[in-house]
């Protein structure tokens, strides 16, 4: 048998998102291999067949004189979703969340600097920190004339998404943080060689992080906590082991594991922001994350008690091994919380 990933067909038109079964049902659609050319049209006979299938854009802007990339789909009147990524990934991580939302949303997932396709300047003329970070995000939502819109966060994405928020809680419709830290308890013992970075950015402990760019280490944040390892695409670490290799590219990212302690500094902050905005918030994790742990999912009920809260049997990249569920789940949660679709 081949499976067709389909996760777009026959969605509800902007209701309550279908169950996790569903989720499934569409993203897993079966051809039975009679015949080579019956393998081969079926998966051409359900596109264009399909009333309504979200086409991916892949697009640049400039932000201040820096090419960022993005990927975009949906109606642009619709109600928007902004994806932001985490490390070592890019916006590649969002390829089949995108079209699961698309029908119903405007989604738009760019790619940071030094990340992905977007361009990653020398950091000897481009500072690289968590706070210039947010700055072009900042930017580039504003050259794309997004003023609202519900804000998704992964790893690196939340202390830059959490910045765009504090900075600006009026464009904020919704939060949702998939494996997005905002509390200390959500630290593992994972962040140790970094924490000792912070105390003693000596030469030493500074090379000692550079077994986090191996593409072992980069794999095995994949593979870490998923029960099914073969539901795994190793496109997804190898294209960002391939991203990392990249000429400069190591020492941007110790950079920013240097810089990650300004996040932890900003945590109260983005508390507080939590606690006195109280934005719609769903907050969907990998229960099995070697880096951020549940408790920091939990802690959001700490400062709205209306949080949504889910923990799921996966790992820090949860939308590999639990895409179908993770985007039932948030069709069902935008679908209370956002305006419905704009024709």
């Amino acid at each position: 048998m081949k499976y067709f990933r389909f996760w777009w067909k026959a969605l509800p038109a902007c209701a309550p998102g279908p169950s996790a079964y569903q989720m499934e049902k569409l993203m897993s659609h079966t051809a039975t291999q009679t015949t080579i050319g019956a393998a081969v049209d079926a998966p051409q006979r359900a596109v264009e067949n399909s009333p309504s299938v979200p086409v991916t854009t892949y697009r640049t802007v400039s932000v201040d004189g820096l090419k960022v990339f993005y990927r975009e789909a949906g109606n642009a009147k619709s109600p928007v979703v902004l994806l932001l990524h985490g490390f070592p990934t890019s916006s590649h991580m969002y390829r089949e969340l995108i079209p699961a939302l698309a029908d119903c949303y405007h989604v738009v997932a760019p790619d940071l600097p030094g990340f992905g396709f977007t361009e990653a300047p020398d950091r000897k003329t481009f500072k690289y920190t968590f706070d210039h970070l947010a700055e072009v995000m900042e930017r580039f939502t504003e050259a794309l004339g997004l003023s609202r819109y519900a804000l998704y966060v992964f790893d690196y994405g939340a202390p830059v998404g959490f910045r765009l928020a504090v900075r600006h809680p009026e464009r904020i419709a919704a939060l949702i943080s998939q494996n997005g830290n905002a509390y200390e308890e959500g630290l593992s013992d994972g962040w140790n060689p970094i924490q000792a970075y912070w105390k003693d950015p000596s030469p030493k402990n500074r090379a000692a992080l550079r077994a986090f760019l191996k593409p072992e280490a980069t794999q095995w944040q994949y593979t870490h906590g998923v029960a099914n390892p073969e539901w795994l695409s190793p496109d997804t670490w190898t294209l960002d082991s391939a991203l990392l290799a990249r000429p400069g590219n190591d020492e941007i990212q110790l950079d920013l594991f240097g810089d990650y302690q300004s996040n932890v500094a900003l945590y109260p902050k983005f508390q507080e922001y939590i606690r006195t905005k109280r934005p719609p918030l769903l907050a969907v994790w990998g229960n099995n994350d070697p880096f951020f742990l549940p408790a920091g999912a939990e802690a959001f009920r700490r400062d709205n008690p209306q949080a949504e809260v889910h923990l799921l049997d996966a790992g820090h990249f949860a939308l590999e091994s639990r895409g179908p569920e993770i985007a039932a789940i948030i069709r069902d949660f935008l679908a209370r919380k956002l305006p419905k679709q704009t024709s």
